[in-house]
């Protein structure tokens, strides 16, 4: 069997350090926000070459506090893309404003640049990149856009971590950079996290409030925030990990250019890398006209496959008043993706066993 992911190898590999630091917290008897948050939290913006960083509980309230710290509200428009984790677009909702949809790339699918400055009106306040599968968005045009037109730029990397665009870490270009450390990403927890990283002080504040009920001081709440704290256990395993992500990212790399290369006499789409990407791969994401075929033929053969995703936002019940919304990529894209298995600890034989399969069709 070829398991898509496999935590259970990755805690392995590093038991002895984490089981020792885990206990080590457990003895302390301080469990939120606390010294292993703040440790973390100053851990993370190093790693990110960034000023600050505040840890919460996901990456889903990451990306809602980030838009509400800007003051995302009401009558308010945020430019994004439909590909994507529901997450995105539902931190824009919940902040009470519209999300305006963007066409992808076809062969990063990440927001097409090229289409974002049509979409921007008086109403505009963000601009919010989702940086997917671990490539990052050309951000040289939004941050010119940024700068024409007087806008936010909130970037999505919850699939992102440590990867880079022109040398610099993707989540660290905009004036806020959002993460999600759920177990199965790239640096992820035994359980939900996230965190938000910026250089803006002011904005690094409003986080820390905002992640604790608006609180100045203890029972002092100078606005209304929400309960979003990364807790002291959840610290402790990224702190740990954190030290590891390097090398877990080259291993990733590595079986992924294995991939590439067995894959390369077939039909089927790759991944590409950008000249101003380092991918680090997140999620190895095929094309193939015959995907559900192939997906079935995998599981078969005891190989799993994941769609990251099979229905765009657009098209989601929830989100049906822009059901109409034509977007040619992004609806191609969604019927044709397959995710295989990738992750530090595959070896040789797994990869060639999936590429064999894709291979005989």
């Amino acid at each position: 069997m070829v398991l898509f992911a496999d935590l259970k190898k990755e805690y392995l590999s590093i038991s002895e350090e984490l089981n020792f630091n885990i206990l080590r917290v457990l003895n302390s008897g301080f469990y939120v926000l606390g010294e292993e948050v703040k440790k973390f939290e100053e851990d993370f913006s190093k790693y990110m070459g960034t000023n600050y960083a505040v840890g919460v509980n996901s990456g889903s309230d990451a990306l809602f506090l980030a838009l509400k710290s800007i003051g995302i509200g009401k009558g308010d428009e945020v430019i994004t893309v439909s590909h994507t984790f529901i997450s995105t677009v539902d931190a824009i909702i919940r902040n009470g404003a519209k999300p305006v949809f963007v066409d992808i790339s076809p062969d990063t699918y990440c927001i097409d640049v090229s289409k974002i400055e049509e979409k921007i009106t008086e109403k505009t306040k963000a601009i919010l990149p989702v940086h997917l599968y671990g490539h990052p968005v050309d951000m040289d045009p939004i941050c010119k856009l940024k700068e024409d037109y007087g806008l936010y730029v909130i970037e999505d990397a919850c699939q992102a971590h440590g990867a880079e665009y022109n040398g610099k870490k993707a989540g660290s270009i905009g004036d806020m950079g959002c993460f999600s450390f759920y177990p199965t990403k790239n640096l992820g927890a035994y359980g939900d996290g996230g965190a938000v990283v910026t250089d803006n002080e002011e904005l690094k504040e409003k986080m820390v409030q905002m992640r604790n009920y608006g609180q100045s001081e203890k029972y002092h709440h100078d606005f209304v925030g929400i309960n979003s704290r990364l807790d002291e256990l959840q610290a402790v395993i990224l702190q740990t990990k954190l030290k590891h992500l390097d090398g877990w990212i080259e291993s990733r790399r590595k079986n992924a250019e294995i991939y590439t290369e067995l894959l390369q006499d077939s039909d089927i789409i790759t991944p590409v890398e950008k000249r101003f990407a380092k991918h680090v791969y997140h999620l190895y994401v095929i094309r193939s006209k015959k995907r559900d075929h192939l997906k079935k033929k995998l599981l078969k053969s005891n190989i799993h496959t994941q769609i990251h995703y099979p229905v765009p936002v657009h098209k989601q019940k929830a989100y049906s008043n822009w059901n109409g919304l034509n977007l040619e990529i992004t609806d191609q894209v969604c019927s044709e993706i397959l995710s295989l298995p990738l992750h530090p600890w595959m070896d040789c034989e797994e990869i060639l066993k999936v590429a064999n399969c894709l291979n005989r069709g």
